[in-house]
């Protein structure tokens, strides 16, 4: 494919004559495809929101792309890449639109800049028999399982609780869920994919070779080039499986409860995954003080009765009964865990790619170590008490997660880690108190550091946080980069440097903290 010599200039419509001119017409029109400009306001503005989470980067204020293009083939894909090199366009890509700090949708360092949103590519490929499946970028994650569950009742994928989450750019962070202390992350269960490279090729994993397969599960998105395709390997699950929520107030003894999870979670059975999510619970008359409720939401791979023994084994304090449980099929387990749905929904809500509910956000991430005392806690509740919506989530490690080595994917938080925070503060207000919110979590991130890990202090890329660090447009500096890519990817921070600079010397995929590659020689 070589991009036509004709003299384009830097609009939709000039890219659009590019990408048809150097697509495969053959299989697929152009004709079809649909780009949207700020021109068509309301198909514009619809679009731009169809799939973006977080509502802080949709603010009138925030930078707006020239256009959306959202194509139906690889090779429009690919097209794409050689059209905006030949015209000079900044591309952002977007699979799922949940990137936290809103990077696959908003470019807040290079203007003008285009989307390509790749939702429109979404099919799952099950092959039960093999214990496979080919997953498009732009499917979601609810997609995918429900699709596997459609073939078979035993089959499942440890990805993601989010549902709405695009797949394409979700594995790229590594992707844990309710099943990673059996099986480890979805990165971990990645046979093979097909990524468009900076010169518009479409390579699967023996064209890209093992260094950049390394490199695309787990070392964040669009830093390499545009996945358009996992081939994951699915895994065995038990026809039954059990589930339980347990919630405990302070008043209930909630600070000691936790303090003990934090000292066994890790070493429970690899069948059970306990979470916590933490917030504040109004008053529910005017005599009585707003409190912190910690809700334990647990799946287990098996049943009821083995639950239970488990339990009273490891965490007795918990006091789990058998009226606690409910048994279930896996994929009732994923829009039950999901906590986005009302108790009951059917498993066809996962086939809504949409986002249920929207808000402004902020988030951060950390991973711990060593338990945090019950006075750390305490001044956790302190702060959590003052702030109008703030939810902290405490995800389990141990099990697989320990086993495999910090080096085999770019995501190295395994062994060692007890479990992994979460915090958010959400809003509804729009951009006048964002400031006020934003600092609020700075101020208990700040907080958090005596009880975290340390040198580098970690942080999960999927929970982007440009308050660790940005690059400066196609510049980066390397060394400046690493203050923030020790943090997500300690030290294969610097074979990732590596891979870029070996496929991307350019830096032709980029964004606010994308892999840099080394400075080119003069």
């Amino acid at each position: 494919m070589t991009v036509s010599a004709f003299a384009y200039q830097s609009t939709p419509q000039n890219f659009i004559n590019c990408v048809s001119y150097n697509s495969d017409l053959s299989t697929l029109p152009l004709s079809n495809t649909i780009i949207f400009t700020p021109n068509n306001s309301s198909l514009f503005t619809s679009t731009l929101q169809s799939s973006a989470q977080n509502l802080r980067y949709l603010s009138p204020s925030s930078p707006k792309p020239e256009f959306i293009f959202t194509p139906l083939s690889d090779s429009h894909v690919q097209a794409a890449v050689l059209c905006s090199k030949h015209l000079g366009i900044h591309l952002r890509f977007r699979s799922g639109g949940h990137d936290y700090e809103g990077l696959s949708y908003v470019s807040q360092i290079e203007t003008p800049f285009a989307i390509v949103d790749l939702a429109k590519l979404r099919s799952v490929e099950v092959e039960i028999q093999h214990n496979t499946a080919w997953i498009q970028a732009g499917a979601t994650v609810g997609e995918v399982y429900y699709r596997i569950s459609q073939k078979s009742k035993v089959h499942g994928f440890p990805a993601g609780l989010c549902t709405t989450l695009g797949i394409g750019g979700h594995i790229t962070g590594g992707a844990y869920g309710s099943m990673m202390r059996k099986y480890g992350l979805a990165a971990d269960n990645v046979l093979d994919a097909k990524i468009v490279d900076v010169n518009g090729r479409l390579l699967d994993r023996a064209a890209m070779g093992e260094d950049l397969f390394w490199a695309i599960k787990g070392g964040g998105g669009a830093s390499f080039g545009v996945i358009l395709w996992w081939k994951i390997r699915l895994v065995p699950v038990p026809a039954t499986v059990t589930v339980f929520t347990v919630s405990r107030t302070l008043e209930q003894g909630a600070t000691k409860l936790l303090y003990k999870w934090q000292n066994i979670v890790d070493k429970m059975d690899e069948d059970l995954f306990i979470r916590v999510l933490i917030q504040p619970m109004s008053a529910k008359t005017t005599n009585e003080k707003r409190t912190i409720s910690t809700s334990y939401q647990a799946l287990f791979l098996g049943g009821t009765d083995r639950l239970v023994q488990v339990m009273s084994n490891s965490f007795p304090e918990l006091g789990l009964t058998r009226k606690d449980c409910v048994e279930m099929s896996w994929i009732e387990s994923v829009v039950y865990i999901s906590t986005t749905y009302p108790s009951g929904a059917p498993i066809e809500v996962l086939l809504n790619p949409k986002t249920t509910s929207k808000y402004s956000f902020k988030a951060k991430s950390d991973f711990v170590k060593n338990p945090i005392p019950e006075s750390g806690l305490e001044g956790i509740w302190q702060r959590f008490l003052v702030e109008e919506n703030p939810l902290t989530i405490l995800t389990p490690y141990g099990g697989m997660m320990s086993r495999i080595p910090e080096s085999a994917t770019p995501f190295p938080h395994r062994k060692g880690i007890i479990y992994m925070i979460q915090y958010l503060s959400l809003w509804f207000d729009g951009e006048k108190s964002t400031q006020k919110h934003v600092n609020w979590i700075r101020n208990l991130y700040d907080y958090m550091t005596p009880y975290v890990t340390n040198n580098p202090r970690e942080a999960y890329v999927n929970y982007r946080d440009l308050d660790l660090g940005m690059n400066k447009k196609s510049s980066t500096n390397v060394m400046e980069a690493s203050v923030w890519g020790s943090k997500y990817f300690k030290s294969n921070f610097q074979r990732l440097v590596w891979v870029k600079t070996k496929v991307d010397p350019g830096n032709f995929f980029r964004h606010e903290q994308s892999i840099p590659p080394m400075p080119r020689s003069l």
